[in-house]
This record gives structure tokens, sequence and C-alpha cells, in this order.
């Protein structure tokens, strides 16, 4: 059974989405919850990484909309397709998440370059900060690793539940950029909950004016959920 240890509600701050608007995020830290008690917060918007699980509380912005898709239904785009043609060469191998001297090279050069590019806050690259976030110990924790050849070139961190796939973070190699293998990362875990009988795959938050989180919409058919339901609420998904 899940054990709070804290909830913390921020005070509002400036959005890293949305520069016109306040962000807010409420956070709860929790050990031992368990794969049916992660699918309850997903249904309602939550996400995870590592202990700790958070959820949007802006109080007058609700662009952050939580997003998934059945698996069942789930159709290709043309781009989709040639993407996923594209990367037809590499191997893909689903574990439990760990940390090494490659991931954490790799990390740090993905980074890097988000850096450069997207003017990201630099972020730590050590083995504890990757493990508590990446790879903290969790039944659900899923990695889902990329190889050219022997090469690690991707890697995905995800949750895995009963009813849920829930896609956490991707980073990889800045070499491939042009080989669209985020867009590749989700095709591949959608495919894997496909044949596991997963019901939904989660993307995480949809913001229509982030470009950096719209290209979720382009999954289709998805779902979006209404509000911010609470534990005592049934999730509306249209």
């Amino acid at each position: 059974m899940a054990e709070l240890l804290d909830q913390v509600i921020e005070s509002p701050r400036a959005c890293s989405y949305l520069p016109a608007e306040r962000a807010c995020l409420e956070t709860r830290v929790m050990v031992d919850v368990d794969p049916l008690e992660l699918e309850e917060l997903l249904v309602r918007g939550w996400r995870r990484f590592g202990p700790f699980y958070f959820r949007p509380r802006c109080a007058d912005c609700n662009e952050c909309v939580s997003l998934r898709v059945p698996t069942s239904t789930f159709e290709l785009s043309k781009s989709q397709r040639r993407a996923r043609r594209g990367a037809e060469g590499l191997r893909v191998v689903i574990d439990v998440p760990r940390v090494d001297d490659e991931r954490l090279d790799l990390y740090a050069r993905w980074h890097a370059m988000r850096e450069a590019h997207k003017g990201w806050e630099p972020s730590p690259h050590d083995a504890q900060s990757y493990g508590l976030h990446f790879a903290f110990p969790h039944p659900s924790a899923r990695e889902v690793a990329f190889y050219e050849g022997e090469k690690l070139v991707g890697v995905g961190i995800s949750d895995e539940t009963p009813r849920a796939w829930s896609l956490v973070f991707f980073y990889y190699d800045p070499e491939l950029l042009d080989r669209s293998l985020g867009v590749v990362n989700v095709l591949v875990q959608i495919e894997h909950a496909q044949r596991r009988g997963i019901p939904h795959a989660y993307l995480g938050y949809r913001v229509m004016g982030c470009a950096s989180l719209a290209y979720k919409a382009r999954y289709r058919p998805h779902e979006l959920l209404i509000g911010r339901p609470l534990e005592s609420e049934i999730p509306e998904w249209r």
C-alpha cells in the first residue's frame, strides 16, 4: 500500500510551456505504490518521476491536458509509417531501468543538445540523480532501450500497469536527430502495449500552445481527460 511521505503545492511561477501563464504543480512523494495504485493515479492525470508524483494545479489555466491512446484502435499516419520504416534496423530491449556509464553519457549528450537548441537549464548527469528520477525501484518501472548494432542510441522510461502503459521520458543520440527516434519510441511502445493487451498508452500532457508537447495530438485516435478528478470522483475521458 502506498505511503505518503510528503505533499507540496508550489507557489505560482512562470510557466515553462506557456510564458504568458503562471504554473503551479501539486507534488506527492510516495513509496510502496503498487501497479494498481499507480493506475488509479494515471487515470486521474498524475505522472511519476521516481518517488515523485505530480499533477498541474494551475489556478487560471487548463492547457495541460492528459492524453491517452486506445491501443486497439490506434492508426499510424503516413509520416509515422515512414518514421517506423526508417528505424526497422534498430534492436529494442525492454527491461527494468538501470544506471551505467553508457546511459549517463547518452543522457548528458542529449541534454546538452537540448540546452543548446531549446535553451534548457543545465541538469545533473550523475548516477545518483539519474537513479532517483529514472531508475527508482518500482514494480511498474520499465526501460525501452534502442540499439543500433551494439550501440545504445535511445532510452525510453515507462511504467506498466495491468491497464495502462505510461510513457514517461525519452532521450536519444543527438547524432541520429534525422531518424525521428522520438516518434519511433512512441510507436514501439504503443505496439508493445497492444501485444500485452494493455488498453491505453498514456502520453502525458498535451499543451497545444507548446510545440514540445503539442505533437502528442498527432497520435490518433486519442482520448483527453476532463478536468482534474479527485480520488473520490470517476474520471471522464473523451
